[in-house]
């Protein structure tokens, strides 16, 4: 996120480059447009067919099940092959399950739709955890480290504005069109958005068979392959691109977690399992407390996708002053009232100021976690330290997807928020004290 502050580039783009950057704006744009209708609507769709907080948490744990399996393995079978082939296949296989999604809503009773996508969205974690591995070596082939803010800040800028466009005119097509219609055509349109997303992936041939060196991280807020969970329920995804660089048996050494990068790996746990205790409760509140309209909720992701952008333009003014883990610190503590603002909204106007501060937030989180990593890790032994966090990572997003739910039906979706936030507050101070 660090690339929409950074000056830009002075010199005309390299010839040999100009296609390859092209295509990598238009798979953004294109991905925007998915992002923002059928993934973020997909569970919405499942809490108004009557999902629970199990149901819900499924289905923000799926991609997390399939990732511990496949996260390294794919790392390991990427390395063989073609990475621009490897990845537009990948995403092809990924973004065809969108097609059953169409006329899911036609099908059996509410709740047999819900475990229906239930199990669409594990079978497309298998393409996608592949996806997301791929992409992020796709793209540091792709792309010189001198042109990455270049690259990274167009992108960042057409993944949010075609996000909140496309999110708004499917919150008011859903609120125009009768159910279960509305659903139907904003899949139809996230099907679209993806399978042309892809079509430019395809287009896309990396100078280099292997990732340029570089000490920062991409840059690039899009997780291609990850189901994004809504709320702040973004997955980090750092440093999946050394996971293409070493040997399986190399990547997997227990010494990394008896070092001083070990405690860091239970810290960043920690901070995941306490984010994500939230995620399956945000949609239940929405829906069945405050009642929003599609349109409304709609409204609240391209406000918290605007600050996001918004707050990534000043990342690198605040980072001078407070450093990576500073920043990453600030954001964890802010997001830690995304949870209990929510706790206490009754109307549209708190759920949007709230939206905002939830996006401020994350711009803050999902630009530091990766530097601050990467400044803890000697070059050499990035993959297998950054194989430990990811492996954290999944771990966390399995367990807080499953446990929030379970809070939530002992407490009250009000009371569990309030706890969750606590939660977030307390990772926040354990950082700064001992990360």
């Amino acid at each position: 996120m660090t690339a929409l502050t950074r000056a830009p580039v002075k010199r005309p783009l390299p010839a040999e480059h100009r296609a390859n950057f092209i295509h990598l704006y238009l798979d953004i744009a294109w991905f925007g447009i998915l992002n923002g209708s059928a993934i973020s609507f997909m569970t919405i769709f499942a809490t108004r067919q009557g999902a629970d907080g199990f149901q819900l948490g499924l289905l923000s744990a799926a991609p997390a099940i399939i990732s511990l399996m496949v996260t390294l393995p794919a790392g390991q079978w990427l390395q063989s092959r073609s990475l621009s082939r490897a990845v537009f296949w990948t995403s092809l296989g990924h973004r065809l399950v969108y097609l059953p999604m169409i006329f899911l809503p036609l099908v059996g009773t509410g709740q047999f739709q819900v475990w229906a996508l239930v199990g669409l969205v594990l079978l497309m974690s298998l393409p996608g955890t592949v996806l997301a591995v791929g992409f992020n070596a796709m793209f540091a082939a792709a792309v010189p480290p001198e042109w990455r803010s270049y690259v990274t800040g167009r992108r960042n800028a057409l993944l949010a504005v075609t996000f909140m466009v496309a999110s708004i005119i499917c919150g008011q097509l859903l609120d125009l069109l009768p159910f279960p219609l509305g659903y139907q055509v904003v899949f139809a349109i996230g099907l679209f958005g993806g399978m042309m997303s892809s079509l430019h992936l395809w287009f896309i041939r990396p100078l280099q068979t292997t990732p340029y060196q570089n000490g920062q991280a991409l840059g690039d807020i899009a997780r291609p392959g990850v189901v994004r969970s809504i709320g702040d329920g973004y997955g980090a995804g750092t440093g999946l691109r050394f996971l293409t660089r070493a040997r399986l048996q190399t990547i997997i050494r227990p010494q990394v977690l008896a070092g001083p990068f070990g405690p860091i790996v239970g810290l960043l746990f920690i901070f995941h399992l306490a984010q994500y205790l939230a995620i399956p409760i945000f949609p239940l509140y929405w829906v069945n407390t405050l009642h929003l309209t599609d349109s409304e909720i709609s409204l609240g992701n391209a406000v918290f996708y605007a600050t996001v952008l918004i707050g990534s333009t000043q990342l690198t003014r605040v980072t001078n002053r407070f450093h990576h883990k500073g920043v990453f610190v600030l954001g964890m503590i802010t997001m830690s009232l995304y949870p209990a603002l929510t706790a206490v909204t009754q109307d549209l106007t708190l759920f949007l100021i709230t939206s905002a501060i939830g996006g401020l937030s994350w711009s803050l989180v999902g630009g530091a976690i990766a530097n601050y990593m990467l400044e803890r890790i000697p070059e050499g032994e990035r993959p297998s330290h950054l194989a430990w966090y990811n492996l954290a990572l999944n771990a966390a997003v399995l367990i807080g997807s499953m446990l929030g739910p379970l809070l939530a039906q002992h407490m009250g979706l009000s009371a569990a928020l309030a706890v969750t936030a606590v939660c977030r507050f307390g990772a926040a101070l354990a950082l700064r004290k001992w990360g």
